[in-house]
């Protein structure tokens, strides 16, 4: 596989990390696309292995974020912006701690940034808790699930 592919396969991985943050598009979806893209590519015993591991964790995440109760946003007052903000938060942790620097990204991220948008402390702890009872637990399934995925997907091109 070329190096202009591996790139674009990376974008399209990106794509659907950026897409679990945003309302209505499909993030998971778009992330498998992009595994299932460079194992047709690369057809080699180790891109194989990482799409059935993909596929695997993909639904599982989305098994696990079915059984977690609904909650509406609207009742929590949290701008998207922020949630937005701490979810890139939380994928900057993952890479810059890999596996447990995404919730701590994500969730110290939220609280900094409720931090400076409320002023005190118990004020942006009690956001933040708000928040993540609201949505947080679902999106965070979601992007840990695709987070696993990217990290094999950078680790088998590593090693491959």
């Amino acid at each position: 596989m070329s190096a202009w592919q591996l790139v674009a396969v990376g974008l399209v991985l990106l794509l659907g990390l950026v897409g679990v943050l945003i309302p209505g598009v499909p993030g998971p979806p778009i992330v498998w696309a992009g595994v299932l893209w460079w194992a047709m590519t690369a057809q080699t015993r180790t891109a194989w292995t990482v799409l059935i591991a993909a596929t695997v964790v993909l639904l599982l995440g989305q098994a696990l974020k079915w059984l977690l109760p609904p909650r509406s946003l609207h009742t929590v007052g949290t701008p998207y912006g922020t949630l937005f903000l701490a979810g890139a938060a939380g994928i900057a942790g993952f890479f810059l701690l890999p596996v447990v620097g995404a919730p701590l990204g994500a969730v110290g991220g939220l609280y900094l940034l409720e931090r400076l948008r409320l002023g005190s402390h118990g004020d942006a702890w009690a956001s933040t808790r708000t928040v993540m009872r609201a949505i947080g637990l679902s999106v965070l399934v979601e992007l840990f699930a695709c987070l696993l995925v990217v990290g094999a997907w950078v680790g088998a091109v590593i090693a491959g």
